[in-house]
C-alpha cells in the first residue's frame, strides 16, 4: 500500500511564506512525476507545480516566479516552497505522484490535502 502524507500547511500574512512537504512511503518500486495541485472553495482543483523523477518543473503561470518544487529521491519526499504569498493563494494544496508500486497496483496517488491560508 502507498501512502502521501503532506505538511506544513497553515495560516501566514501576505507577502509570507511557507513550506509544504510530502512523503510517499509503503511498496514502492518507482516514483515518477510528483506535484502539488491546490483547490479553493468554489472552484475546480488547479496544477501548481510539477516536477519529474529527473528534476524537470512546470509551473502554474500565477505562482511563477513566487514558488519552487523541488523533490529529494533518497526520501521519495516532494517539496513546494511558497513565497511572497497572495490572500487568492488561500485553498486546499494536495500532493500527487505516479507512482509505480511493488506488485500490481494504481499508479496514481494523492494526500490528503493540508489548508493553506493567507490573510491580507
Amino acid at each position: 500500500q502507498v501512502q502521501l502524507v503532506e505538511s506544513g500547511g497553515g495560516l501566514v500574512q501576505a507577502g509570507g511564506s511557507l513550506r509544504l512537504s510530502c512523503a510517499a512511503s509503503g511498496s514502492i518500486f518507482s516514483i515518477n512525476a510528483m506535484g502539488w495541485y491546490r483547490q479553493a472553495p468554489g472552484k475546480q482543483r488547479e496544477l501548481v507545480a510539477d516536477i519529474t523523477s529527473g528534476g524537470n518543473t512546470n509551473y502554474a503561470d500565477s505562482v511563477k516566479g513566487r514558488f519552487t518544487i523541488s523533490r529529494d529521491n533518497r526520501k521519495n519526499t516532494v517539496y513546494l516552497q511558497m513565497n511572497s504569498l497572495k490572500p487568492e493563494d488561500t485553498a486546499v494544496y494536495y500532493c500527487a505522484a505516479d507512482i509505480r508500486p511493488l506488485g500490481p497496483g494504481p499508479s496514481d496517488y494523492w494526500g490528503q490535502g493540508t489548508q493553506v491560508t493567507v490573510s491580507s
